[in-house]
């Protein structure tokens, strides 16, 4: 097996198109044409984490976050970034980071979040546009099912909870070949009418190749007519944060009690108790803080999350509770996610979870 099989499956999960402009995830070092003697997955891809992985006899490094963000102009071991990818290197261990790409997902880090509260009737809480696209194409009657089937079984079709959608009108088509075809109908040279049936469908434009090339396989045509629209539509599927609902309300003090066990924490930093009832919760890992009107908008009852400022706090304004849990301690199960992700379609192969702690906070308690 060779790196790139795993990278593989990784992006089926989350592709890289999802990922925050600012984002740089990916493969960091090594090489995709490698053999991969193991995966190692991690939170964090520090110095410990690679030498953890030769030692545990794993190539491929697999961290939630980037540990390149910016460009490196020099490899002088001077900070830990530059440690990192000094050792990966001379090791020969790849990185590879899953970043916001995973973060966007439906059922990515913010599920797993969701998962630890028991949120039921979850979606996206900050749904992104510009994800989607239409395809409409022209296919002779008889054909028409055979091109849907293929379109669907390509990733096209989804709108939400819903699948195999499509939209099919009919009409007559025209063609004239030139003498050098060999039309499916008609005849070279001679202007020929077609029943046709006209199908649209939607589906994620990181799909497109693959759709396009499902279209091509099964349409019976020589030369395929279809086009391709972008979209404006929020992709309900795709997105920054999520929302869902406790099975039973809970009171703010019950709630943070639920939340300090569920994650193991030492502390929770919150906003004032407004003495409310907690039914519908918002999350977000890591830094969220650019979420709090979105949840508030929502209807959120509370919104956790990670990295709020001191003057953040105050945008609460006594309308929604927002609780700080920590960055690592928001994404710890991430390590886990990833290693179930890789498991399910490895279950033979060496996919482990280090055992590095890599939270870089700590907390005094006197």
């Amino acid at each position: 097996m060779q790196i790139r099989d795993i990278i593989r499956e990784l992006e089926k999960k989350a592709p890289l198109s999802l990922q925050e402009s600012y984002d740089n995830a990916g493969l960091l070092t090594g090489n995709a044409d490698w053999e991969c003697t193991g995966v190692l997955c991690t939170l964090d891809a520090t110095e410990a984490v690679i030498l953890e992985a030769r030692e545990r006899g794993c190539n491929l490094v697999v961290a939630h976050h980037p540990i390149i963000f910016g460009g490196l102009k020099k490899l002088n071991g001077k900070n830990y970034v530059e440690r990192t990818v000094i050792t990966s290197i001379k090791n020969d261990i790849a990185m590879y980071a899953i970043h916001t790409n995973l973060d966007n997902v439906l059922d990515g880090v913010n599920d797993r979040i969701a998962d630890r509260l028991g949120l039921t009737n979850r979606r996206i809480l900050s749904p992104k546009a510009g994800q989607l696209m239409k395809l409409y194409t022209f296919v002779p009657h008889a054909q028409a099912n055979q091109v849907r089937e293929a379109l669907f079984a390509a990733g096209a079709g989804h709108i939400g909870e819903y699948s195999e959608t499509s939209f099919n009108s009919e009409g007559t088509g025209t063609f004239k070949g030139s003498e050098n075809t060999n039309p499916f109908a008609g005849q070279p040279g001679k202007r020929h009418e077609e029943k046709e049936v006209k199908i649209e469908v939607i589906l994620p434009a990181y799909l497109q190749p693959s759709v396009v090339k499902a279209l091509w396989e099964a349409h019976p045509y020589e030369e395929v007519a279809y086009d391709l629209v972008s979209l404006s539509n929020d992709n309900q599927l795709v997105g920054s944060g999520l929302l869902g609902e406790l099975p039973e309300a809970l009171d703010e003090t019950g709630f943070l009690h639920m939340l300090k066990t569920s994650f193991e924490l030492k502390m929770v930093k919150h906003t004032p108790l407004l003495g409310k009832k907690i039914k519908k919760v918002a999350v977000c890992g890591g830094s969220g803080s650019f979420l709090s009107g979105k949840a508030l908008a929502a209807g959120a009852d509370v919104y956790v999350t990670s990295d709020i400022k001191y003057h953040e706090f105050f945008d609460a304004n006594d309308r929604i509770l927002l609780a700080d849990i920590g960055h690592w301690e928001s994404e710890q199960f991430t390590t886990d996610l990833l290693v179930e992700i890789l498991q399910a379609k490895f279950p033979t192969f060496a996919v482990l979870k280090s055992g590095v702690k890599t939270n870089p906070v700590h907390y005094f308690l006197g």
